[in-house]
């Protein structure tokens, strides 16, 4: 063999050897193919294909806007059970908050608003509530509660003519599924406003204990934290229409005209108002067309409703409840805290529905 020959030859067996070691045989010397998986993250616009109508607000207050492909894993991101896979929102007692809310929230806000005596507009949402603040003062009628979906004004007083209640005491296993009506107060005072509570499943607003650490009653007909619901929310021709649907309970229907107030003198004022805010002054009456010409616009979320405000403050909406100086982590290690679980969402938004950037410049915090 001569000189050149050898040199191809050994070429040839350095070529087959480098082929060989880059292969992996099992015991049988069957050739494996070594992939490595790379985890692929799933956002929350990859279960609910819905934020461009959205700008998400985060529960320590700031503005993220359009929430396509983000995650924060300490208020926002997903979860997957048996079930497949949910946006979760979390929200602790105590954090900073957006605009001039007492409550952290981890909440989307609509970005168009539209007017009730021209909307066709709906939002629907199936959801499970997975916690409640474990910790608040029980006479106080927030305390273990959190709002999952609202009708917010972006005018004026900035009123809510619908939020959407979940609330479990300590040591029950079924909480309330409750929705409020708060009145567009009269006048350039707000000072005075109130909310009416309607329950759907369970008891309303109004049902609290009699010291601040005695629970009432357990609701019989109540939904316990993980058990889903849907909730759809349709505003047309100034009439607001809300449907609540949960597998092993009574469908419930509710209307309300959102152009024409019940509330317009002391003595529409209802008995359960008269319990609840009469005793700290919020007495006030709302405006005969209640909210015509006012833009509102949809809410979807965790908005904690305890905080660590001292009930001596207002009894109704300061929980008094464990915020450990704001630490964030010591809240969710725990309980206190509000976590909300979404499986599906929806949104139609109207052809009259304007820009809502007036009322995010008023609110938002500086990034």
């Amino acid at each position: 063999m001569n000189k050149k020959t050898t040199t191809i030859a050994l070429c040839i067996l350095c070529a087959i050897f480098t082929l060989n070691s880059c292969k992996n045989t099992d015991k049988k010397g069957e050739v494996k193919t070594e992939e490595k998986e790379i985890e692929k993250t799933v956002y929350a616009s990859d279960v609910i294909p819905f934020f461009d109508d959205w700008k998400l607000v985060l529960g320590n207050g700031v503005n993220v806007g359009i929430a396509n492909n983000f995650e924060d894993k300490d208020f926002f991101y997903t979860a997957n059970d048996s079930d497949g896979d949910w946006v979760v929102f979390k929200a602790p007692n105590a954090g900073s908050t957006h605009g001039t809310s007492n409550n952290t929230r981890t909440e989307l806000a609509q970005t168009k608003k539209w007017y009730p005596e021209t909307a066709n507009d709906k939002l629907t949402a199936t959801l499970k509530v997975m916690n409640v603040s474990a910790t608040g003062d029980a006479r106080v009628a927030a305390s273990h509660a959190v709002v999952v979906g609202q009708i917010h004004s972006a005018d004026k007083h900035e009123n809510e003519p619908l939020k959407i209640f979940y609330k479990k005491f300590p040591g029950h296993t079924k909480g309330s599924v409750f929705w409020h009506y708060e009145i567009n107060t009269e006048g350039d005072d707000n000072s005075g406003r109130w909310d009416y509570s309607s329950a759907v499943w369970g008891d309303d607003f109004s049902v609290v204990g009699e010291t601040a650490d005695t629970y009432p009653e357990e609701p019989k007909d109540g939904i316990a934290l993980g058990e889903t619901f849907s909730y759809e929310v349709l505003v047309k021709d100034g009439i607001m229409t809300l449907n609540f649907t949960s597998e092993g309970h009574e469908t419930k229907t509710f209307t309300k005209n959102l152009l024409v107030s019940e509330y317009t003198t002391k003595a529409d004022i209802p008995e359960q108002t008269q319990k609840l805010f009469i005793p700290i002054g919020q007495d006030g009456v709302e405006r005969k067309d209640a909210y015509a010409g006012e833009g509102c616009f949809f809410k979807l979320g965790a908005y904690n409703q305890t905080n660590g405000k001292s009930p001596e403050v207002n009894k109704n909406w300061c929980s008094g409840a464990e915020t450990h100086g704001g630490d964030i982590a010591k809240q969710y290690a725990d309980g206190n805290y509000a976590e909300v679980w979404f499986k599906t969402g929806s949104i139609s938004v109207s052809e009259n529905a304007v820009s809502n950037d007036g009322y995010f410049n008023k609110n938002d915090k500086v990034k």
